[in-house]
């Protein structure tokens, strides 16, 4: 993020504009969380919708509470662990921020602790998506509240926690000098990583690779993309900190790429299928959006289409990948998160533009090769972690109390099951109560 890679001093005073739009920034990238909700149940099948939305909540409540109670702490709070952690007590609960002393932002620091917190939300619901109709709840939720603690935290705290006077921060931005400008790394590759992890631990849906499993509503996929497409511009130029010109490069790079991937992905589509779909327009606006996630204050407004554009046309081939390997990544989690945050991040040491905010040049603009071999190693680091700690952690939770619903409540429906509830409950007369249809299944 921008304003972590400068070294302000202590007592910076608060700005109103900075603040006001910070706030306003925190507001869109919550908006993501019912945009996000939307986008993956209309992906899904109609017997597991509200299966699907309720853990993209369920992270948003959990993922929460773990990052104002330690979360924050261990990913911003000073180095004791050669940068690879923050102290767990120093920020705990948030109890020190609440006086507003010792800011050294031009906003309230218990702001951007907030803001950071929804970051890790929302990859945590991203997750998600990568085992759809297959997860107990349950089990989904504690995998939330641990995965924050130890796997997010962490991870944000080498990519995104600089050194500033009197504070000691992680040791990819600050020893390796990786730019990861509002999380490629910590949110895209970490949570395509941490859902192929756990897609590979539950196994193959029942009738994968033979079953149809399209999208069960459309129209509810297109508005959730429009959501998290708002939602990204506050999720990208809040992370200038600013109400400033680095905010409005931001803002122009994340417009122009979000367009861009849609484009070249529908491109894919024709060629490939002979059609260009509703859903491709959708998939490739949000791997646009993925890869210019980690570049949008490292190019310039053409570079940000050039962005787009590989990244629509690469993830459109990589969700191809789940049927050759056969490991079933529900709704392309690995294929578009995984990999356009690859492409993202790898793609500032290419583009990098010394003109844009970060002020970095790269391979493209005469910086030679040292960006990328940062980027490439920052992007690696970040998969291997990801994957391998998140494996872990899911092994545990599957074997302590089972990951994977039983495969005949996975035919039934998952929401009828676990939630007892459906969707569409299209077949009730008038004069019929809800607890009479629902009530065997309390």
């Amino acid at each position: 993020m921008f304003s972590l890679l400068s070294v302000p001093a202590l007592e910076v005073p608060i700005d109103a504009g900075d603040t006001a739009w910070l706030l306003a920034a925190a507001a869109l990238v919550m908006l993501m969380v019912p945009g996000l909700a939307l986008f993956y149940g209309g992906m899904v099948r109609s017997k597991s919708v509200l299966n699907m939305m309720m853990m993209t909540f369920a992270a948003l409540g959990v993922i929460t509470l773990v990052w104002v109670l330690v979360g924050y702490s261990l990913a911003f709070g000073d180095d004791v662990a050669a940068g690879v952690l923050g102290s767990p007590r120093e920020y705990f609960g948030l109890q020190s921020l609440v006086s507003g002393e010792h800011n050294w932002m031009s906003v309230p620091t218990i702001l951007f602790a907030c803001f950071q917190g929804l970051f890790a939300v929302i990859t945590g619901g991203l997750i998600a998506g990568a085992i759809a109709d297959r997860a107990r709840f349950g089990a989904w939720m504690v995998f939330c509240a641990f995965w924050t603690v130890l796997v997010y935290a962490p991870v944000a705290h080498w990519v995104f926690d600089a050194s500033r006077t009197g504070h000691v921060g992680g040791w990819l931005i600050n020893k390796v000098h990786v730019i990861d400008f509002a999380g490629g790394t910590a949110v895209e590759i970490c949570s395509g990583a941490s859902g192929l992890a756990l897609a590979l631990i539950l196994g193959r849906r029942v009738g994968f690779g033979h079953d149809a499993m399209r999208p069960h509503n459309l129209t509810l996929v297109m508005l959730g993309a429009g959501l998290l497409w708002v939602g990204w511009f506050g999720f990208n130029a809040g992370s200038a900190f600013g109400a400033d010109q680095n905010a409005a490069v931001v803002f122009a790079a994340t417009l122009v790429a979000g367009a861009a991937g849609a484009g070249s992905w529908l491109v894919v589509e024709r060629l490939r299928d002979g059609h260009a779909t509703s859903l491709g327009a959708a998939s490739g606006m949000v791997a646009g959006l993925v890869a210019i996630t980690p570049s949008c204050g490292s190019v310039t407004p053409l570079g940000a289409i050039v962005v787009g554009l590989v990244a629509g046309a690469v993830c459109a081939w990589a969700i191809a990948l789940k049927y050759r390997y056969k490991y079933d990544d529900s709704l392309d989690v690995v294929g578009v998160h995984l990999v356009g945050g690859m492409v993202g991040t790898i793609l500032v040491g290419v583009l990098g533009s010394a003109g844009a905010p970060t002020g970095v040049d790269g391979l493209l603009y005469g910086g030679g090769m040292t960006q990328l071999g940062r980027q490439s190693v920052g992007a690696l680091v970040v998969l291997v972690y990801s994957f391998v700690a998140s494996g872990v952690l899911g092994l545990v939770i599957h074997k302590a109390m089972g990951f994977r619903i039983d495969p005949d409540h996975e035919v039934q429906g998952i929401d009828l099951v676990v939630h007892a509830e459906t969707a569409y409950d299209l077949h009730t007369t008038g004069g019929t109560r809800a607890g009479s249809i629902f009530g065997h299944h309390s």
